[in-house]
């Protein structure tokens, strides 16, 4: 009986000196959508979209431009050359309109893979975060997917990582 209490007892002990579990959260769409690196990538492909909606509409409207000159040529042809006319202003719409999607296309997957390379830059930096700073976990949270109900402020990171985080970007620059 004595034995199964001082083993009681020295089970207490060592739980008693247990370390106990540091929890911090951070709030993902703030971290993320704050961090001026994500703010860079989004002005520079504001920036590129613009330019391809203006050489869009450029050719566009030379297309527009061509294409009343070929219908004003046909209707003065007989009318097998207006229909090769005809055929061959269809086709360069189309192949121009795939030409366009395809960029287009370049251009968000460009985008997606900057973005993907800056959320993982953010998850690494919290990783480290944690590791340096002695916490057990970090949970992230967002309005979309609330992994954490409740968090009291003490342990809310978001603002602290998000310093920290800019603050290793700009001297990255």
């Amino acid at each position: 009986m004595k034995k199964i209490i001082y083993v009681a007892l020295a089970m207490l002990v060592l739980a008693s000196c247990e370390k106990p579990n540091k929890i911090g959260f951070v709030d993902n769409g703030t971290v993320i959508n704050d961090f001026q690196e994500k703010i860079d990538v989004e002005a520079k492909f504001k920036v590129k979209e613009e330019a391809f909606r203006k050489r869009a509409d450029s050719i566009g409207r030379a297309f527009q431009a061509e294409a009343q000159s070929t219908q004003t040529i046909a209707q003065k042809s007989s009318q097998k050359k207006a229909q090769e006319l005809m055929g061959g202003l269809q086709q360069k719409q189309q192949q121009l309109q795939q030409q366009m999607q395809f960029e287009q296309q370049q251009l968000q997957q460009s985008f997606q893979v900057e973005i993907d390379s800056v959320i993982i830059k953010v998850k690494d930096f919290v990783k480290d975060y944690g590791k340096t700073n002695g916490y057990t976990f970090i949970l992230g949270t967002s309005d979309a997917a609330a992994t954490v109900m409740y968090g009291a402020d003490e342990n809310d990171l978001t603002k602290t990582i998000l310093e920290a985080l800019n603050a290793d970007h700009k001297k990255a620059e």
